[in-house]
């Protein structure tokens, strides 16, 4: 018993201590800089914080970055073995399955103690290195983005980014021995092999296109060029848009044209010609990307579907006059498809739950498929050469699994399945529905030890993204296995701006709506409330990206439902984001601040201009990446100024800077591991676990 009662003193020391350091960040100047937008006028204070090169922000983002990491070291406790469980998942050996290109065998492996994943290939049943980025960069900060082969497999395109730039350099490697065979292609963006296999489409993307917000141009180049010797084949007027070209592989066309994330323009040309095509198809509203197989396109589009639909045109004439609905729009979300020798397979899902239907060439149903096993269907794909179709399935407490299977006889058998050293036993899933703000019926998954007790204090971390029709599906847990076995309650609510129920949930969380996604989050939140699965103070929200944006509006708007809130490379000046980086691209989700209407909806929500005076947020740890080019870290550094300076701000609110990554890619192993055991460290504290 005395010893139980120091053991208790010692605790209540510790926390007395952390309760004494009083937060007192470096101090930010407030330089006033004022816009008239549409008539209003805007006082900007953190204007100076935008220049990311100036070497008083340089100083001033390392100041905040070191204090708040001090300040979070002396307030907080730590979990032992929480690292190494973090690391069983991040780190630990990897074996990919083997991928069939031709008749050669590839695969991914990282053992632990790799700093980057490393490419093999199978030759007279022995496993030989022939790709790995640390033999360019001994850091480890160059990663591999993008792996591309020829037919036959004798040859591949090895994309490659430094500390998550994302701005490419093109390696060519015979895949027999590991050499480069080339010179590489720097500055680039994306990579297509032509058909002929001795040319390639490329995109090109330097830093000053990225500063500048300059158009993109694609290329077409004789593999073993310089880009130099290249001929430009397309660009677009605006940096907010894509030009986009394709070959197919069983055809010989070519299609081509401009989009932007949500619509596009489609023309079509023989395939090795570069004359000006012929118009198929235009739209700023939706989308269609036909695939060609022989005389026949096959057009998955949301074309006046928005839960999409699958249509069919002959070559001869592919205007979209002439192209008829081969598997209509249903009730349910239309995911993708793959044309099979014989038939037609269709990805499609109900509540958030996907399956597959057997369908004829000519669109008549035959049959729902049956899977191999209960699961989620996460994807389909076809070898056209093997004959063989491939699905993976997804659930809540066992890795994917991999199955294939011949198309005739649906005969499955497993292909791969990963396994990990991590205990999600006593875990279990759940699929809910709540009501949103205006009674629309939202989904989320709730993942929890299957011992909970509804009383009211459970430790819930709760997160979603809610945009550019990204939406949740069922998939593996594990990641989250050290809090879940330590009893908190993972929570990810499918909030509109996703796609979980086809593109009218989308556009019902974007542009003028976007105040739903942040509705349908809060809602979540107070239904597990309702519902006794926590209360306020034992609430940590994340989110990033979009998902950051998400959680700048949630702190501003609704402060009482959090304990603390994670808020990951966010977009939070939503006036002034689209002049900065590649984030043009994001104007047909959001609206540009230069159009008068867009203007007025975008202010109403900004996390940046809606800090209330003197209204205190919960406690917030805000990340961006140094060399982020999606969003740039300036969101975040004038939020955090913003909410530090404001009167009446009690709880920390704490800028933490990755200077060695971008938008959450380029880390190496030990990088990801340390990053996140950093965050889970301050989510489980501010939980008080």
């Amino acid at each position: 018993m005395k010893r139980f009662l120091t053991t208790l003193s010692l605790a209540g020391i510790c926390l007395l201590a952390n309760a004494q350091v009083k937060f007192t960040p470096p101090t930010t100047p407030k330089i006033p800089v004022a816009d008239t937008l549409h008539g209003v006028i805007l006082t900007d204070y953190y204007r100076w914080l935008e220049n990311k090169d100036d070497q008083k922000v340089i100083e001033w983002t390392k100041a905040q970055h070191d204090y708040g990491v001090n300040y979070l070291k002396s307030t907080q406790k730590t979990f032992q073995g929480l690292r190494n469980e973090i690391a069983n998942y991040i780190g630990m050996d990897y074996e990919g399955p083997l991928n069939r290109e031709g008749k050669r065998v590839f695969q991914t492996v990282k053992k632990k103690g790799d700093k980057q994943y490393k490419l093999y290939t199978m030759i007279n049943g022995k496993r030989i290195l022939i790709w790995d980025p640390v033999s360019i960069d001994s850091t480890g900060n160059t990663s591999t983005t993008g792996i591309s082969y020829t037919y036959d497999g004798e040859q591949v395109a090895i994309s490659v980014q430094k500390s998550g730039a994302e701005i490419n350099t093109i390696y060519f490697v015979d895949t027999r021995t590991g050499k480069i065979l080339h010179a590489p292609l720097q500055n680039m963006n994306d990579f297509q092999w032509t058909k002929d296999q001795q040319h390639a489409y490329v995109t090109t993307r330097s830093k000053e296109d990225v500063d500048k917000q300059l158009p993109l141009k694609t290329y077409y180049i004789k593999i073993g060029d310089p880009i130099e010797k290249a001929k430009q084949i397309g660009t677009t007027s605006d940096a907010q848009n894509s030009y986009y070209i394709y070959d197919n592989r069983y055809s010989d066309v070519t299609f081509y044209g401009e989009s932007d994330f949500y619509s596009n323009s489609l023309y079509m040309r023989k395939t090795g010609t570069f004359d000006d095509g012929k118009l198929l198809y235009q739209s700023k509203k939706y989308n269609a990307y036909p695939e060609a197989i022989g005389n026949k396109f096959y057009i998955f589009t949301n074309d006046k579907a928005p839960n999409f639909k699958l249509m069919v045109a002959d070559k001869a004439s592919a205007e979209y006059a002439k192209w008829k609905t081969l598997i209509p729009e249903g009730s349910t979300v239309m995911q993708g498809y793959v044309v099979t020798k014989n038939g037609i397979i269709i990805q499609d899902k109900k509540d958030i739950q996907s399956r597959l239907t057997l369908y004829d060439l000519n669109g008549k149903k035959i049959k729902q498929l049956t899977l191999p096993e209960l699961g989620n269907v996460g994807g389909i794909s076809y070898d056209r050469e093997e004959d063989s179709l491939y699905v993976s399935l997804n659930t809540f407490t066992s890795t994917s699994k991999t199955f294939v299977a011949s198309p005739k006889d649906f005969k499955w058998r497993l292909y791969f399945q990963r396994q990990l050293p991590i205990d999600m036993n006593n875990i279990v899933g759940e699929i809910k529905f709540y009501k949103s703000k205006d009674s629309t019926r939202v989904p989320a998954f709730i993942i929890h030890r299957k011992d909970i007790k509804l009383d009211g204090n459970n430790p819930v971390l709760i997160t979603a993204y809610g945009g550019f029709n990204s939406g949740i599906e069922p998939h593996y847990y594990g990641f989250y296995a050290s809090f879940l076995n330590r009893g908190g309650i993972v929570v990810e609510a499918g909030i509109r701006g996703g796609n979980e129920y086809g593109e009218s949930w989308h556009r019902d969380g974007m542009l003028a709506k976007k105040q739903n996604c942040f509705d349908d989050f809060n809602c979540c939140t107070e239904w597990l409330i309702k519902e006794k699965y926590t209360n306020p103070k034992r609430v940590v929200a994340i989110g990033g990206s979009n998902g950051g944006l998400l959680m700048g509006a949630i702190a501003v708007q609704r402060p009482d439902l959090y304990k603390a809130i994670v808020c990951e490379v966010p977009l939070l000046d939503m006036l002034r984001y689209h002049k900065f980086l590649i984030a043009r691209y994001w104007i047909p989700e959001y609206g540009s601040s230069e159009q008068e209407e867009e203007f007025r909806w975008l202010l109403r929500y900004s996390p940046y201009h809606n800090v209330r005076l003197g209204v205190n947020v919960p406690t917030m740890l805000v990340t961006a990446g140094a060399n982020d080019t999606r969003v740039d870290p300036m969101n975040a550094k004038k939020f955090v100024a913003a909410l530090q300076n404001n009167p009446g701000q009690a709880s920390p609110i704490i800028l933490h800077m990755d200077f060695n990554s971008g938008h959450g890619s380029g880390q190496s192993t030990e990088q990801a591991i340390d990053n996140w055991t950093f965050i889970f460290e301050f989510i489980m504290n501010q939980l008080e676990m």
